[in-house]
């Protein structure tokens, strides 16, 4: 098994195999372009996003500084806005369903590494998916860690930190994000 294979199978890993090394690289130098094109440079910006982002809906908006690590493991539904700042580490796949808003500054981590020190030594990483269901809003400033899945209509107040699974309908706020309210979808 290759290094990306493990990757994306969430086993363990190595982030600074050659292969990995040289993707996050070419995401970087688009990513680079990409954040330094003006509003009015518009066919530019589409084409660079559709090379850094090539699993995402024709009319994603993002207002631009945007970071990734790779950007092939993003994957969204229509109508989705990214606004300006976020970062997305995607190690393993981020699936982002329609109609989604993802406020300023927002985090969307699928990597984590090891508990144990020696393992960190070694350079050792794993990643877990990430899936933010439909008409979800990210709040400015808030986190989703990895392997978290974000239901359908939920509300992640600003600021808030994301540990573990959001249900559907539900506004979370906190470090670590609690349920503060339920709704009707």
């Amino acid at each position: 098994m290759s290094e990306k294979q493990n990757m994306l199978e969430s086993r363990p890993y190595n982030a600074a195999d050659p292969e990995l090394l040289q993707e996050r690289n070419r995401a970087r130098d688009l990513l680079k372009k990409l954040n330094f094109t003006s509003p009015q440079e518009g066919e530019l910006r589409a084409q660079l996003q559709k090379e850094l982002l090539p699993n995402a809906a024709e009319d994603l908006r993002i207002e631009y500084p945007f970071f990734c690590d790779y950007g092939t493991q993003i994957y969204t539904g229509k109508n989705v806005f990214i606004n300006f700042n976020c970062t997305i580490l995607d190690c393993a796949q981020v699936e982002i369903g329609d109609n989604t808003l993802i406020g300023p500054n927002v985090q969307i981590y699928t990597a984590t590494h090891p508990l144990q020190p020696q393992k960190r030594l070694e350079g050792l990483e794993s990643a877990q998916k990430v899936r933010i269901g439909k008409n979800v809003w990210l709040g400015g400033g808030c986190i989703i860690l990895p392997g978290v899945w974000v239901g359908d209509n939920a509300v992640v107040a600003a600021g808030a930190v994301v540990t573990r699974d959001v249900a559907p309908n539900t506004v979370v706020a906190g470090s670590p994000a609690k349920i503060i309210r339920r709704f009707l979808g």
